[in-house]
This record gives C-alpha cells, sequence and structure tokens, in this order.
C-alpha cells in the first residue's frame, strides 16, 4: 500500500524519472563498453596486427570515456530534478492537509514528532527516487544486457554471468531485507523521538532548571541517541555483511567466467582477444549491481518514512468542508449560536451542551467561566474547527456548515489564546494579518493597542526583533502585539480568547482595560476567566460544565447569586458592598 502510493506520487515526474534511467542505463553501458574496448584493443595490440586495425577501438575508448561523463552528470541531474519536484509536491500535499486539521486535529500528533515527519520523512521521497528507483532499473537494465552479451559471445559465460547477477542482485538483497527489516521500521520513530528530546530540552531549559528535572531530561534525550545509534549500527552492519557478500560474488562469478573463457579458446571455440573482453564485463557488469544492497535499505527506510507521511495525509479532518461553498458572509452579518452541543468523544461528556449566543453588529459579548467550562469549546466551533453534535450556528441567515471555513475564519478572528509572535521584526509579526498595510496603517493599530509609545523608545523601532516566541518581549507586550495585529487585520467579528493568559494581576487588568476601550464600537467576542472591565461590555454569558448557567449585564450578575458571583468573589479577591461573605446577603 505504502509502496503504490509512492509510485503514485511519482506519476507526474515519470518522464523526467524515465530521462534518468535512460540517462543512467547509458553512462553504465558506456563504462561496460569502455572496459570492454580497452581490454580488446590490449589484447588485440598484443598480436602486433597494422594500427588501422586499431584505430575504431581506439575512437572507441575516446568516445566512451567521454559520453560517460557527460550522461553521468545528465542522469545526476535528471534524477534530483524529478526528486526535487516529487518533494515539492507531497510537502504541499502535508501542508494542505495540516490545515483542516489545525488545531482540532493535532493533538494526536507530538508537535515535535509533527515536525519530524514535515521536515525529515517527507524528505525520505528524495532517497525514493535517488537511491531506490533509478539505482534498480539501472541495475536490471544493465544486468539484462550484459547477460545478453554473454550469451551472444560464449552462452555458457552468460549463464555463469546471469547465475552470478542474481544472487548478487536479487538473493542478496532479498536477504538484507529480511534482516533489515525490523531496523528500519524502528529508524524514523527513533530519530523523531530524539528531535522531540532536543526540542524539549531547547524550549523548556528554563522550566527544566527551575524544578530541577535537567538532569532527567538530559539522561532522556541521552537514552534516546543511544537507540538511535544501536539501531543505526546494527542496520549498517547488516548492509555491509551484505555488501561484502555481494563482492565475494562478483569476484567468484568473474573468476568462473575467465575460466569458462579460457577453456572455450583453448579448445578452439572462442577467439583467444575475447577472453579478457568476457572476464572484464562479468567484472563491471556487478557495478550498477553492487548499490542494490543499499537500495534495499533505502527502499525500507523510505517507506517507513512514508507510512508516517501517509498517516497524516489520511487522517481525517474534524471538520468537512462544503462541496460547493456559500458566497463568504457580509461584514454586518449576525451569528446566532443555537443548542449547540459539542462533544469531543462519544463516551465523554458533552464539552458544550444546549448553548445558545447571539452576536449583532457593534455589540460586545463576553464569555466567562472556569477553567473547563466550554469556553475555548465554543469558540472552535464558532471558527470551524469541530463539529457540533447537535444544534447549529447561523451566520447570515445560513448554517455556518454551507461556509468556507476559511471564509467563516476571515469573519472571526483575532487574538487567540496561544498567539505567535515569530521570530522576525515587529513589522513583519503585525503584517501577517495584512501584508500590504504600510507603516501608517501598523503604527495606527499599535497606538490603538497603546504600544506605540513604547515601540518609539525603541532604537530599532518597528524594525525591533521580537525573538523566537516573542521572547525578547515582556508577556504584556507580547499580548499587545498580538492585539496590535488582530486589530490590523480589522476582522468583522474580534475574537480575544483568554488575552491574559500568563500575565501577572495588575498588567492583566491594565490589558483587559485597554481591550475594553480598544473595542469600543466593534463587534467583540471576549472569552476570559478574569472579570475586570466586563462592565462595559452589552453581554455576559456565564458557561459552567459546558451550559449556560447565567447570563445578562456586569451589574446585574455581580448582585445576584450565583456562579458569577462567585467567580467574582475569586478572581477579584473583593465582594460588593455590604457582604461579609460568598453567600451572605
Amino acid at each position: 500500500m505504502v509502496t503504490r502510493r509512492l509510485l503514485a506520487l511519482m506519476r507526474p515526474h515519470s518522464g523526467r524519472l524515465g530521462l534518468a534511467v535512460a540517462a543512467s542505463v547509458v553512462a553504465e553501458l558506456a563504462t561496460l563498453a569502455l572496459m570492454a574496448t580497452a581490454a580488446w584493443m590490449i589484447a588485440r595490440a598484443a598480436q602486433q596486427p597494422p594500427l588501422a586495425a586499431l584505430s575504431l577501438a581506439i575512437v572507441g575508448v575516446r568516445a566512451f570515456a567521454t559520453s560517460r561523463g557527460l550522461f553521468r552528470y545528465a542522469e545526476r541531474l535528471a534524477s534530483h530534478d524529478a526528486a526535487l519536484r516529487a518533494l515539492a509536491t507531497l510537502r504541499g500535499r502535508v501542508y494542505d492537509a495540516l490545515v483542516p486539521l489545525a488545531p482540532a486535529g493535532l493533538p494526536s500528533f507530538r508537535s515535535s514528532d509533527l515536525l519530524s515527519r514535515m521536515v525529515a520523512d517527507v524528505e525520505a521521497v528524495q532517497d525514493f527516487i535517488v537511491r531506490v528507483l533509478v539505482p534498480a532499473a539501472t541495475a536490471a537494465v544493465v544486468a539484462a544486457l550484459a547477460v545478453g552479451f554473454g550469451f551472444a559471445v560464449l552462452p555458457t559465460a552468460g549463464l555463469a554471468l546471469a547465475a552470478g547477477l542474481l544472487v548478487a542482485g536479487l538473493v542478496v538483497p532479498m536477504l538484507t531485507a529480511a534482516a533489515s527489516r525490523r531496523h528500519a521500521k524502528r529508524l524514523a520513530p527513533a530519530r523523531a523521538e530524539l528531535a522531540a528530546r532536543t526540542v524539549d530540552l531547547l524550549r523548556g531549559s528554563a522550566d527544566l532548571a527551575v524544578f530541577g528535572a535537567t538532569r532527567q531530561a538530559l539522561a532522556d534525550a541521552e537514552r534516546a541517541g543511544t537507540d538511535l545509534a544501536r539501531i543505526e549500527r546494527r542496520t549498517a552492519l547488516t548492509t555491509a555483511s551484505a555488501g561484502a557478500a555481494a563482492m565475494l560474488v562478483q569476484g567468484a562469478t568473474t573468476v568462473g567466467v575467465t575460466l569458462i573463457a579460457l577453456a572455450a579458446a583453448a579448445d578452439g571455440s572462442l577467439a583467444p582477444v575475447m577472453v579478457p573482453v568476457l572476464a572484464l564485463v562479468a567484472l563491471i557488469s556487478f557495478e550498477p549491481v553492487l548499490p542494490l544492497v543499499s537500495v534495499v535499505r533505502h527502499f525500507l527506510e523510505s517507506r517507513a518514512a512514508a507510512a508516517r507521511v501517509i498517516a497524516v495525509l489520511d487522517t481525517a479532518a474534524p471538520v468537512a468542508e462544503p462541496p460547493t461553498p456559500l458566497p463568504a458572509p457580509r461584514r454586518d452579518a449576525v451569528i446566532a449560536v443555537r443548542d449547540l452541543t459539542v462533544r469531543h468523544a462519544s463516551d465523554r461528556e458533552p464539552a458544550l451542551a444546549g448553548v445558545n449566543l447571539r452576536l449583532e453588529p457593534g455589540r460586545r459579548v463576553a464569555v466567562v467561566g472556569a477553567s473547563g467550562s466550554g469556553k475555548s469549546t465554543l469558540l472552535a466551533a464558532m471558527m470551524r474547527f469541530v463539529e457540533p453534535e447537535s444544534g447549529e450556528i447561523v451566520v447570515d441567515g445560513h448554517p455556518i456548515t454551507e461556509y468556507s471555513g476559511d471564509d467563516i475564519r476571515a469573519l472571526i478572528t483575532g487574538v487567540t489564546q496561544d498567539s505567535h509572535l515569530f521570530h522576525t521584526t515587529i513589522r513583519e509579526n503585525l503584517r501577517l494579518a495584512a501584508p500590504s498595510a504600510d507603516d501608517e496603517q501598523i503604527r495606527a493599530a499599535l497606538a490603538e493597542a497603546r504600544l506605540l509609545t513604547w515601540i518609539d523608545t525603541l532604537p530599532d523601532g518597528l524594525d525591533t526583533m521580537v525573538g523566537e516566541s516573542g521572547g525578547q518581549v515582556s508577556g504584556g507586550q507580547r499580548q499587545r502585539l498580538a492585539l496590535a495585529r488582530a486589530l490590523l487585520a480589522d476582522p468583522p467579528v474580534l475574537v480575544l480568547d483568554e488575552p491574559t493568559e500568563g500575565l501577572d494581576p495588575e498588567t492583566a487588568d491594565e490589558l483587559v482595560a485597554d481591550l475594553v476601550a480598544s473595542t469600543r464600537g466593534r463587534t467583540t467576542l471576549l472569552i476570559t476567566h478574569r472579570l475586570t472591565g466586563l462592565d462595559e461590555v452589552d453581554e455576559i454569558v456565564v458557561l459552567d460544565a459546558g451550559r449556560v448557567v447565567q447570563r445578562g449585564r456586569h451589574q446585574d450578575l455581580v448582585a445576584a447569586s450565583g456562579p458569577y458571583y462567585d467567580l467574582w468573589w475569586a478572581t477579584e479577591l473583593r465582594l460588593p458592598d455590604g457582604l461579609d461573605s460568598v453567600s451572605g446577603r
């Protein structure tokens, strides 16, 4: 199955592959002809014929020597061109497969392992072409022509050559495959495990140091490296042993063909000058066959890597796109969530159960609740990242399932809980949302996010590098940059998903106040567990265990007993005037 999928991937590039194989075959035949012609010329020259009898052989030697290099270059050019094109095709398919999986469909893959599949495993396609397909096809054609030549000159010699090539080119590689199969299957996962351990060490070094777990993490990485080295040593030992066996077959076959040719020359059935020709043809015909031992190893490794890539390609998207999506909804579309129920797994309780919500143009709605109450699931459903079990989300009068997911996310987007800053400048991080934005527009968005004053104090201004994942700026600045990027995108519905995550209370309160101020007049969906500043929003929806338990304005909710009042007391560490306990009135 995996091999068929790989071959199907090669089909669009079959022309270039055919050219590569043809060039490789001609290059190997030129080598074979060069050696055979040289052997004939030397043997014939020993008989001291007229120089004219050797002139054609002399020209042939020069022609074969020159053409060998030219066709070898052509083979390298064509095979790598086909490999790189196939690599680009597969990488594009992997990215296309990942887009509908993110983010709901990706938790089944470890992030570092997914990176290994996208890079190292995808590049195994190059080995499949350059080190498997082309060498195997070349060996088969050259071996068949060499055996045919041997049969034409001396049938018994051709038979001996055929037997030797069959053993070296088929039996030995098959035995190698049987011995290497288990190691080849373990190689790609072992490399992915080492990459994962290394990434954990690099990205989590600070947390590992704080909790005293650095030594254990280093030991785990060392163990992963040792396991990988053990697999690679065993694979190399198997390949080397098989290569030595194939070379022994080559030597034995050459000796056998030579003895047969000498016997034929002695009884007059073969011209003496053909003895060295047959001997060298037997020797050189193994040159494209001996690499088949390595071809088997590369085939097994590339197939195992391809299986990991195909697992990504075959992962079902959590949300199905409509076959003929409606045109993108209007900017002033009304979004209505009706009796929405979402269940992440059939054996688990619903993450959302019967939720209702309405977002109208210019209206700001806050969804609050403790961790695990279903806030992020609601947002994921509205952004078409998860499929509801029942109920519906209606956008501009049509079910959300009738729109393209990209159109919905263009309508509803903003600052997500894990907004990422790339290792580039402030300007380029913001232009991700609006590639055509000029500096004036960028500065306007930064001013709205209360960052422009700080930017103007930086020596490089908008050209300041933010570091990997925004590591060179503070948490508050990182979140404000994410907000500025969202404001620059100017989505019809601005989403603010836990914008204060990871910030200290004072910074979080300042950021929420600025968020509320900057969203005045915008259609906004605020997902948060902090309640500071919510007295400015139009409606607060309180979730608990996936259900709406309260809704209304801040002043009304905080004045009544219930989950919002309890959350207000717990997060703000204060009680409304005149109360001395959570439940007292």
